[in-house]
């Protein structure tokens, strides 16, 4: 099992940086596939993007591609999650998942443990 703690959240303008963090407490995070998803007021949660466990593979929803980054740094036991280009509509509660050695995937259903998110505000 892994406990998730998600940091790095925050207030920044629009076209502005932020990098979240979604640190193992407990656990080894290098043996799973993480993901973030990510949830606005008034919306249903949506993928964002996710890395395999061994780091090969990564996958971004289209509204993020070319904007944000998805990285892992094993001997940290941490993802990462640069955000770049920021816009107000990216605004929402950002949280990390964790499947056991599963394939990267968009499903939020696959993902068996969950932070308890971090929220980002983008003003215009």
């Amino acid at each position: 099992q892994v406990q998730l703690v998600e940091s790095g959240g925050g207030l920044v303008q629009a076209g502005g940086s932020l990098r979240l963090s979604c640190v193992a407490s407990r656990g080894i995070l290098s043996t799973y596939t993480t993901g973030w998803f990510r949830q606005a007021p008034g919306k249903e949660r949506e993928f964002v993007a996710s890395i395999s466990w061994q780091g090969v593979n990564t996958n971004y929803a289209d509204s993020v591609k070319g904007r944000f980054t998805i990285s892992r740094d094993n001997a940290k036991n941490t993802v990462f999650l640069q955000m770049n280009s920021l816009k107000p509509e990216d605004t929402a509660i950002y949280s990390c998942a964790a499947r056991k050695f599963g394939t990267s995937s968009q499903d939020s259903g696959l993902y068996s443990y969950w932070g308890q998110g971090s929220q980002v505000t983008v003003s215009s």
